[in-house]
């Protein structure tokens, strides 16, 4: 059954349908890991009266495109064009998921893709890090793998899997939106948000620190540093107050990280927050990246914001600002009616209601620096680390880790 909502937005000379596919490479089984990767990509390689070259020129002659992605807990599939052609379209998304080839000789494909992205990625050690990261983070929860899968897993997927998993993939709760009402659907504004029961603690709480500890050795001149833990999912009430120290540590050139570590010490090479939408408990993780000769500085500087983060509130001018940055960011995406569609029918899904700007703005001013302390100490006070360095510098952090953390 497919669910389909429009969104009243302001007139464009272009639409955009939009399907998301509940459930993504979470449904993966352990030894099929990037088996929805692989089932995705070939949903968009030919459907019933078009195969793979037809599709292409039949989307080309419009000047239309078509997008998919695996996320993991959905699989996107979107077509955009002008208005004028945009019925003509439309009705290649049922027949994408409904009705595809599932061509074997595609499958040889795209199977080989998923191998050759999986190798590539293993050769940036900001990836080999971040992975080391998540494992000890999330152990056997589906977070705690790439949506593409593993060499191991994806090299052992056949043919008749694909096909297997395609028949699991048909039952699936599937949500379609848009901001052409040639889609037949219902207001996305009435959708309820469902009653979300918090959680009482994170599973992995009690760890001690070497347990929160993974290293890699590179043979670089650069050493990678992950830092945090899993939080809350997008349903939480903790949610906007995460939201809100994420902006006050990374927003802009006025965040506490570039100030810390650009503005007075200029030793990164790059650094930020990772906190993305989730269904279940999301990443919240401080990353950075900086010379081997900086690597220990790096690490203590890193050790005292955190610190800082569990023990100060935030003080009011602090406070404001990270509220007005957030705000802002969330202007910013309104901007793009890709990612407004796609941010309204994964939160749909979710069973969550989308917030009208004047309702968001309310609930930020509500935060207070005590909420977002008391969401540290429960989150961030036993973080998780992960290090790619060389190993002279992962062994001196690691003796580091074991007493400030």
């Amino acid at each position: 059954m497919l669910k389909r909502y429009f969104i009243k937005h302001k007139k464009r000379n272009f639409s955009i349908a939009s399907i998301w596919i509940k459930g993504g490479s979470d449904r993966d089984i352990s030894n099929k890991r990037g088996i929805n990767k692989i089932l995705s990509s070939l949903l968009v390689r030919g459907c019933e009266g078009f195969n793979n070259l037809d599709l292409s020129e039949y989307i080309e002659s419009y000047g239309a495109e078509l997008n998919q992605e695996v996320y993991e807990d959905g699989i996107s599939i979107s077509i955009k064009s002008l208005n004028e052609h945009f019925s003509k379209l439309l009705p290649l998304l049922d027949l994408i998921i409904k009705k595809p080839i599932l061509s074997e000789i595609e499958f040889k494909k795209v199977k080989k893709s998923s191998m050759d992205l999986i190798k590539k990625d293993k050769e940036n050690p900001f990836n080999i890090c971040f992975e080391k990261w998540r494992k000890i983070v999330y152990l056997n929860h589906p977070y705690a793998f790439n949506t593409l899968g593993n060499e191991r897993d994806v090299s052992n997927i056949i043919y008749e899997d694909v096909l297997n998993e395609f028949e699991k993939f048909k039952r699936r709760e599937k949500y379609m939106i848009s901001n052409n009402l040639e889609i037949n659907g219902e207001d996305s504004g009435t959708v309820n948000q469902k009653i979300i029961k918090e959680k009482s603690s994170l599973p992995n709480y009690d760890l001690d620190p070497m347990s929160r500890f993974e290293f890699v050795n590179n043979h670089t001149n650069q050493t990678i540093m992950i830092i945090g833990n899993q939080t809350c999912s997008r349903s939480s009430k903790e949610y906007l107050p995460l939201k809100v120290l994420e902006s006050y540590l990374s927003f802009g050139m006025s965040g506490a990280l570039f100030k810390l570590f650009r503005e007075k010490n200029g030793i990164t090479y790059d650094l930020g927050v990772f906190n993305p939408l989730r269904n279940d408990n999301s990443p919240f993780l401080v990353y950075l990246s900086v010379s081997n000769n900086n690597a220990l500085l790096a690490f203590e500087l890193l050790s005292s914001i955190w610190k800082d983060l569990l023990l100060n509130p935030l003080i009011d001018d602090e406070l404001l600002l990270a509220k007005e940055k957030l705000k802002g960011s969330f202007l910013l995406d309104n901007q793009s009616l890709d990612s407004i569609l796609q941010r309204k029918i994964q939160l749909i899904s979710y069973g969550i209601s989308t917030l009208t700007e004047n309702d968001l703005n309310l609930k930020i001013d509500k935060i207070s620096s005590l909420d977002i302390l008391k969401l540290a100490n429960k989150y961030f006070s036993k973080p998780f680390f992960s290090i790619s360095g060389n190993k002279k510098i992962c062994s001196s952090i690691k003796t580091r880790w074991e007493k400030n953390f």
